[in-house]
């Protein structure tokens, strides 16, 4: 179960598409009249009257399950999952409808609401996006419904608008990191996909904080894209893509060091992983010098003597 959260300020435009829509199907309302579309206009402008300082009054959400959970979902059981969303998002005491489309291949319903409740009083909606991807996990998991595979498995096709450049970032930024070794690399690539990059600094320091991504007059988050995309990740994953540059370009010269005789006959047990890490280590490590008298302790001794019969 996936939800798409918009607010609006036109009553008018919203409910025309959801009512007018082919197939379209009423489910439930809630404080507004059915007979005509225009009736429903009317009743919810007239109930954000109440509240005329909020320009944004409409709420607008979609919910979507996968074409897998049709067999499970009839347009009572989608009323009651349209419900308890409701009621974890803490949408309440105002008016409502539900109404079902059937014109594409996976279940949906629209569930368009007044910000303005019954009170006249706002319905926020702060952190309601966050909230919103966590209630329909939770949906999700609790009923047995499909689970994504990750944005991967997202028809980009049928994307628009937002969403449609935020999963053309994705893609782009995954290609562009994969093998690059250094973040003016990283730029380079994505500002040849229209993609810049903006860092967020620390306070007075010039410490990267965080990291987001624009494309055309959008701007959004590294995280808010993917958690993979956070600058703490990429940054990390910059580095790890230097360090196996660096080992395919000196891959068998390690600093010389004598055997012992002990270690000869020992088998070998450290990972590939491990003996990469221990080659780089070796490169970077500088060159231990020995002291040549030092090397020779019999020689040293013998002066000792020979320098106490002296005296």
């Amino acid at each position: 179960m996936i939800g798409k959260v918009k607010i609006g300020s036109s009553f008018g435009g919203v409910l025309r598409y959801t009512m007018e829509k082919q197939e379209a199907s009423l489910l439930l309302s809630e404080g507004v009249r059915t007979d005509q579309v225009h009736s429903m206009i009317d009743d919810f402008n007239m109930q954000r009257k109440l509240n005329p300082n909020l320009t944004k009054a409409v709420g607008h959400i979609s919910l979507s399950w996968s074409k897998e959970d049709a067999a499970l979902l009839t347009p009572e059981i989608m009323k009651q999952r349209a419900l308890e969303y409701m009621e974890k998002m803490k949408i309440s005491g105002t008016q409502f409808i539900l109404v079902e489309h059937r014109d594409k291949n996976h279940p949906h319903l629209h569930l368009i609401y007044n910000r303005v409740n019954n009170e006249g009083k706002t319905i926020s909606d702060r952190f309601q996006k966050d909230r919103n991807h966590k209630v329909c996990k939770e949906i999700t998991l609790k009923y047995g419904y499909h689970l994504g595979k990750g944005k991967e498995q997202v028809n980009r096709q049928q994307l628009k608008g937002a969403d449609k450049v935020r999963y053309e970032l994705y893609d782009g930024i995954k290609a562009a990191s994969a093998g690059a070794q250094g973040w003016d690399e990283l730029s380079a690539k994505l500002e040849r996909q229209g993609i810049g990059i903006i860092f967020k600094y620390k306070s007075g320091t010039s410490e990267i904080q965080g990291v987001s991504f624009t494309k055309g007059s959008l701007q959004f988050k590294g995280s808010k894209i993917d958690r993979s995309l956070s600058f703490g990740k990429l940054d990390a994953l910059i580095r790890q893509n230097q360090k196996l540059a660096m080992v395919q370009q000196f891959p068998m010269q390690p600093e010389y060091q004598p055997a012992r005789p002990q270690e000869r006959s020992r088998p070998a047990t450290l990972s590939q992983q491990t003996i990469d890490d221990k080659i780089l280590d070796d490169l970077l490590r500088p060159v231990q010098q020995y002291d040549q008298q030092s090397m020779n302790p019999i020689k040293k001794k013998k002066r000792k003597k020979y320098l106490g019969q002296s005296l």
